[in-house]
């Protein structure tokens, strides 16, 4: 039995999600910089940070014209830092081309924009016939065809599956609100864990309710250990209390964004001589703090530790000296990390407490890739 899309269509109409991209006319910048935020992250996080973007960046134009440090600078705590530069540099073919293109394979070849954000903003913002394939989606998917092959070899089974849905009438004439019913399915009623299939409006045609395997859905292949890196950061103080910070290199992780001078971040663990000749300031009295602070990266974990010192007066080096308690919307999670590890050595308070949305989240529900 093939699940009806006027089914999902009228639950949707009663049950849609509350959500500020769905208010503005298909503004295809809204949704748009709501999909590249929502990758990896919570719905929760998201929405305070999407309205300040936009109060700071209302306009495609207004985003491709701002310096790159403004754009890191309201990134951060956010995570998966590539998005930003991605996000910058779509701005500026969007605005340089006069606005976006309406397929999905205008919006492909923009830069930073994969399959699946091309095909979510090609569907929600200009009604074009396609189904992404987001965590959701995928989740649905196996459930309703009982999908036991693993992901993520399974995807593109999946997706062709999910796409073969379009081709019914009811879904066919309303694109955009077909696909957010798939993706409020999922959050709402096909999540993870407990799917509440009692009060589900494809609960008739789930091959997978009926097979009973339905909570098991879909399978993953186990996932490999990911490996350690280690690198050792510098916390300099000046007499005010402020922070010496630099901006990393354009390119690689945290790209662009500040940070506390450190060393590279390798595999092997890293010597106090080693460690030293990466010092901001040579020939201070640099004092390891204890701990150990952690980061997970997607390909791998990040162990770093802490050497800190004084600024004698008058210093002159590379970097900018930041108020502690503006640090809390500059930094990205991995150095508000290390801030959080100063705080419990030394007692100084870390702004990383009071800084919504550090750290990179894992989107439960809505996950979405790239």
């Amino acid at each position: 039995m093939l699940p009806s899309a006027s089914d999902l269509l009228a639950w949707y109409d009663r049950h849609r999600r509350t959500l500020p991209w769905r208010e503005a006319a298909r503004d295809p910048y809204r949704i748009w910089l709501s999909e590249v935020m929502l990758q990896q992250t919570t719905v929760a996080a998201v929405t305070p940070r999407w309205r300040r973007f936009l109060d700071r960046f209302p306009s495609v134009q207004a985003l491709a014209a701002a310096p790159w440090e403004a754009v890191a600078e309201e990134w951060a705590g956010l995570g998966y830092y590539a998005r930003a530069r991605n996000l910058h540099a779509c701005a500026q073919a969007v605005a340089a081309r006069g606005g976006f293109p309406d397929t999905v394979e205008g919006l492909r070849a923009l830069p930073g924009i994969g399959a699946y954000t091309a095909a979510a903003v090609a569907a929600i913002a200009f009604d074009r016939p396609v189904v992404p394939l987001d965590g959701n989606v995928e989740r649905v998917t196996s459930r309703v065809k009982a999908v036991e092959e693993p992901l993520p070899g399974a995807r593109p089974r999946l997706a062709a599956l999910a796409q073969g849905w379009m081709e019914q009438a009811a879904a066919h004439s309303r694109p955009a609100d077909f696909v957010q019913a798939l993706f409020d399915l999922g959050a709402t009623i096909c999540t993870p864990r407990n799917p509440a299939c009692a009060i589900c409006p494809w609960q008739a045609g789930c091959e997978g309710r009926l097979a009973g395997i339905a909570g098991s859905l879909p399978r993953k292949a186990p996932k490999p250990v990911r490996p350690v890196k280690y690198g050792v950061h510098f916390l300099l103080r000046d007499a005010e209390g402020r922070l010496l910070l630099r901006r990393r290199p354009p390119s690689g992780l945290l790209g662009g964004m500040l940070g506390l001078p450190g060393t590279p971040w390798r595999e092997e663990g890293w010597s106090a001589e080693e460690a030293l000749a990466f010092a901001p300031v040579p020939g201070l009295d640099w004092r390891p703090l204890p701990g150990e602070a952690k980061h997970g990266f997607t390909h791998f974990e990040l162990r770093m530790t802490l050497l800190a010192a004084v600024a004698p007066p008058e210093l002159r080096t590379d970097g900018e000296w930041w108020p502690p308690e503006a640090t809390a919307q500059a930094l990205p999670g991995a150095m508000l990390r290390l801030l959080t590890l100063a705080e419990a050595a030394t007692g100084v308070a870390s702004p990383a407490h009071r800084a919504p949305g550090s750290g990179p989240r894992k989107r439960t529900q809505t996950g979405r890739p790239a």
